[in-house]
């Protein structure tokens, strides 16, 4: 039984995939989506469990709170039981102008502003996802006919002066992220979201897969504020994508 998970290898079924979604209450809906006779595991803190079939196979549905530290402990435990795939799903906040709401986003690789994967590999490492996994998200997106962009993301360990927002009770933002959104469009990354980074860096240092996809509520380069109304639907669009990519 792994600490903080709360899961051990006889309740994962033999499974080697996992879905991650950042928050716990998106876990059940996920797994019924899959699967509507899903199961219930586990629920300790940030990390909720199901497990789901689908083709004959067992799939973990898992959550891992925000940002890279709670991922990482996540991730750690799993692997520890066996799990070989994770798929991250969640929501995000694009910043190129050209960026539809509602659509996807796969990210192909990360900007490390994050600290935990410092704990996993020096900066210089890359955080890239997996080529397969990434391909089967992009051809799982198409078959759903949803719109879709590939690219770079920035994975920040911080939802406000990471992601230069100064909508905070001090209002301020340090030198080192002053300009910095204006910066990364510039660089052509596509959005921010807070744990792809350290999912990446773990996934190869440790020899596993992970792959990313973030449906898009907010475009930054229009509004600082994400569209509630679309909630639901981009939900919806995570789990027929990842579904799909099962072989459902």
């Amino acid at each position: 039984m792994k600490y903080h998970i709360k899961l051990s290898q006889e309740m994962l079924k033999g499974t080697e995939t996992a879905i991650l979604p950042g928050d716990p209450g998106r876990v059940e809906k996920t797994a019924k989506y899959i699967d509507p006779n899903a199961i219930f595991l586990a629920s300790n803190r940030e990390y909720t469990s199901w497990l789901a079939q689908s083709n004959n196979k067992s799939i973990l549905v898992c959550s891992t709170g925000i940002g890279g530290p709670s991922l990482s402990i996540a991730v750690d435990e799993l692997a520890a039981l066996g799990i070989k795939n994770f798929l991250r799903i969640g929501t995000t906040g694009a910043i190129q102008p050209y960026i539809e709401i509602p659509s996807m986003i796969i990210t192909t690789g990360a900007v490390r502003l994050d600290g935990a994967s410092k704990h996993y590999a020096p900066i210089e490492y890359p955080a890239v996802a997996d080529l397969e996994l990434s391909n089967l998200l992009v051809e799982s997106t198409k078959k759903n006919n949803i719109p879709y962009y590939t690219g770079i993301t920035a994975s920040s360990d911080t939802f406000y002066p990471g992601q230069e927002r100064y909508d905070t009770f001090s209002k301020y933002v340090i030198k080192d992220f002053q300009g910095s959104l204006k910066e990364w469009q510039q660089l052509n990354v596509l959005n921010f979201e807070m744990e792809s980074s350290t999912l990446f860096t773990m996934a190869n240092a440790y020899g596993l897969k992970a792959a990313c996809i973030s449906a898009v509520i907010v475009n930054r380069a229009t509004s600082e504020k994400p569209d509630d109304s679309i909630l639901a639907q981009s939900e919806e669009n995570l789990a027929k994508v990842i579904k799909t990519a099962l072989g459902n």
